[in-house]
């Protein structure tokens, strides 16, 4: 598992450690990480030296990072351009160091013709201090860039882009791979799209670092938690989940979020709804029945998706609820609960998660706002519940103030059905014993790379990402 951590938790770590440091130690160890990725980037296209690279330097220390990475890369024979976006507040030790090296000076309009002949160029405009979108003449010089589809490495993160929130406002660079110091940040995961691939470079800050503002599941932590049957398990021990979903108007969840969590583990499904016998027919091992009222014991519920807000699907929840079971609630379950008071404050307290998108997340808890992982924690504590909010980056929040961000770098994911997936999958680890946040953080991460394993790279329908569970499980356990 990975932490990240805010700006001010980073700033504050690394007031520490600069004043335990010799001075100018910090930035050289930085950029010497810095050059080094820039190397590796150069480098797979042919040899280094010869290469061409634009640094885009701002104000303080990110463009003092990138300075002393280009004095780095002149050693290595590559040519290197300045362009000073802020000449008054430039690094002057990182000018005067790229100056002895070799490094060329140039200012906004040259730097473009730089910029847009390099082969590679380093964002060091603005830093983890900064906030807002780029500003002139830094947009038109990033924008011309990324018209051009020269490669750029940015320095920390990508300038424009909100540090703790991942936010965009306005224009910003969007990066082929980004390098960062210390620790991760949140910008890394809520805005993976815009870093690209994300290089961590160790500078000693870790052992000052504070509990992380959230945390971010690395495949082994999933494969750890995974259920997987032992010689004395049978159907039962395993989990028996069942299934609240579809109706006669979207009959296709019923066996979308069935089929998935019968995919998802080995024990054994149960489901109760008005599509049953469309449920039987792909998939004869589940027990299916019309009514929840007469579905057996289950171990835990997945309910909402297609059952509809009327009085029937206020039904369906209300019987789900009131088995006293774990429960995942999702779609026209959270639409429900926003409609009815009575029914959230039972579920205060109780092993229970809501997988909401953002629409449905302003039924029940106010807009999202810019801060995801802010909102989700804020419906976590006032629900009493466990959140999953869905997005390109999902978050999970717990009553507790625990936070996980599942960052990702594609949308093959957004497509209709695939959160009805998403239920299944959930509802069958509640039902095997795993708590609301590890079933959520669990189920999020072999959804999503279930959604790429399908795609291959085009677009696929959910019923294809429910059929890759099984090979994104075997990719999480590395079998």
């Amino acid at each position: 598992m990975r932490g990240v951590w805010t700006a001010q938790q980073v700033r504050e770590s690394e007031a520490v450690l600069l004043g335990r440091t010799a001075e100018g130690a910090l930035m050289r160890r930085a950029a010497f990480g810095l050059a080094v990725h820039a190397r590796r980037m150069l480098a797979r296209s042919g040899q280094v030296s010869g290469r061409r690279v634009a640094l885009l330097v701002g104000a303080g220390n990110n463009g003092g990072d990138a300075l002393w990475a280009g004095v780095e890369l002149r050693r290595r024979g590559v040519g290197v351009t300045a362009v000073l976006l802020d000449v008054a507040r430039a690094h002057p030790e990182g000018l005067a160091a790229l100056r002895r090296a070799g490094g060329r000076f140039v200012d906004v309009d040259a730097g473009l013709v730089a910029a847009l002949g390099a082969d590679l160029v380093i964002d060091g405009i603005v830093g983890i201090s900064g906030r807002g979108p780029l500003r002139e003449p830094a947009a038109r010089l990033v924008a011309a860039v990324d018209h051009a589809g020269v490669p750029v490495l940015a320095v920390d993160l990508p300038s424009g882009v909100d540090p703790d929130t991942g936010a965009v406002d306005g224009p910003a660079v969007t990066a082929t791979a980004t390098v960062t110091f210390g620790a991760l940040k949140p910008v890394h995961v809520l805005a993976a799209h815009r870093c690209g691939e994300v290089h961590l470079v160790d500078i000693g800050l870790g052992p000052l670092l504070p509990g992380p503002y959230a945390e971010v599941l690395d495949p082994a932590d999933v494969a750890a938690r995974w259920p997987v049957p032992g010689p004395a398990d049978d159907k039962y021990t395993q989990g028996v989940v069942g299934i609240a979903a579809g109706s006669a108007t979207y009959p296709g969840a019923a066996v979308l979020s069935a089929g998935a969590a019968a995919l998802a583990t080995s024990g054994m499904v149960r489901f109760a709804g008005t599509a049953a016998s469309l449920v039987r027919d792909p998939w004869p091992e589940i027990v299916a029945t019309d009514s929840i009222v007469d579905a057996g014991q289950t171990q835990a519920w997945a309910v909402g998706p297609g059952i509809g807000t009327d009085d029937a699907g206020l039904a369906v929840l209300s019987e789900a609820i009131g088995r006293n079971v774990p429960l995942c609630i999702d779609a026209d379950g959270i639409s429900l609960l926003a409609l009815h008071p009575d029914l959230r404050a039972v579920l205060r307290g109780r092993p229970v998660l809501i997988t909401p998108h953002d629409r449905e997340f302003a039924r029940i808890a106010g807009e999202v706002g810019s801060d995801r992982v802010a909102a989700a924690r804020r419906a976590a504590a006032e629900l009493g519940i466990t959140v999953l909010l869905k997005g390109n980056a999902t978050v999970v929040a717990d009553p507790h103030g625990r936070a996980l961000v599942h960052p990702s770098t594609s949308s093959w994911a957004a497509t209709a059905g695939s959160g009805d997936v998403l239920t299944g999958i959930i509802g069958a680890l509640l039902a095997a014993g795993l708590e609301p946040w590890w079933a959520a953080g669990c189920g999020t991460h072999v959804h999503g790379l279930a959604s790429v394993l399908a795609a291959r790279g085009a677009p696929a329908p959910a019923s294809r990402l429910q059929a890759a569970i099984p090979a994104a499980i075997r990719a999480i356990r590395g079998i």
